[in-house]
């Protein structure tokens, strides 16, 4: 049996007033994070800074007031990206790459935020699978690879997981980004993070993580 092609992506939906955005049953796993408004999703209301996983068919529903929301998505290749209609409101894709699959014999898939008081740092690591971060606030630096990138809010960026990053947060204010990334499922509840050099494994750490969602899903 062939292996299908699995992409990564991030989609910024942004919902009208009432509007709906109806996903279908199309193998893609998705969560869906809040930046701004609130929506219902699976019999669930969900405000600013909250996020849901969605692995399956789904309506989200804005609230009076609209809502922005950050849809991160694990999905076959083949898999379109559902667009907002055009009175429903707006969809943006924003970032989307191959992964190398399968990531394990069983996964899930987690959902958190990460931040940085100013100047802080995540020294050399690795993960144990892909995932896409996007910066909300504040500014960073990406070093992996022989290249480094800086992002500013709304920026968005792949890590492989397996390369070596290092993360430097803007001096001058606090720094946070959403990640979603798609581990082995062993990891349920255990941190994926691995320090390249020994001394820095024993150094305080100035990362401080919010999780929203860490769920086993078949994929």
């Amino acid at each position: 049996m062939t292996t299908p092609a699995m992409e990564l992506r991030l989609v910024e939906d942004v919902i009208a007033s009432g509007a709906r955005l109806s996903l279908p049953n199309d193998g893609v796993h998705r969560v869906c994070y809040v930046v701004h408004g609130e929506i219902e999703a699976a019999g669930t209301s969900l405000r600013d800074d909250q996020a849901i996983l969605l692995p399956g068919p789904a309506q989200v529903k804005a609230a009076a007031a609209g809502a922005t929301v950050w849809r991160y998505e694990l999905a076959p290749e083949a898999a379109r990206v559902v667009p907002l209609s055009t009175e429903a409101g707006v969809t943006r894709e924003k970032l989307r790459r191959r992964i190398v699959w399968p990531v394990a014999d069983e996964i899930l898939i987690r959902a958190d935020s990460v931040s940085f008081p100013p100047g802080g740092c995540a020294y050399l690591h690795t993960h144990q699978g892909p995932g896409i971060r996007c910066l909300i606030d504040g500014g960073i630096r990406i070093d992996t690879a022989g290249h480094s990138a800086s992002f500013g809010p709304g920026a968005a960026w792949f890590e492989s997981g397996p390369d070596p990053v290092f993360a430097q947060a803007a001096g001058d204010r606090a720094s946070r980004f959403i990640r979603v990334m798609v581990l082995p499922a062993a990891l349920l509840g255990r941190s994926s993070i691995a320090y390249v050099n020994a001394e820095d494994r024993e150094k305080p750490k100035s990362q401080v993580y919010t999780g929203y969602v860490d769920q086993i899903v078949r994929a």
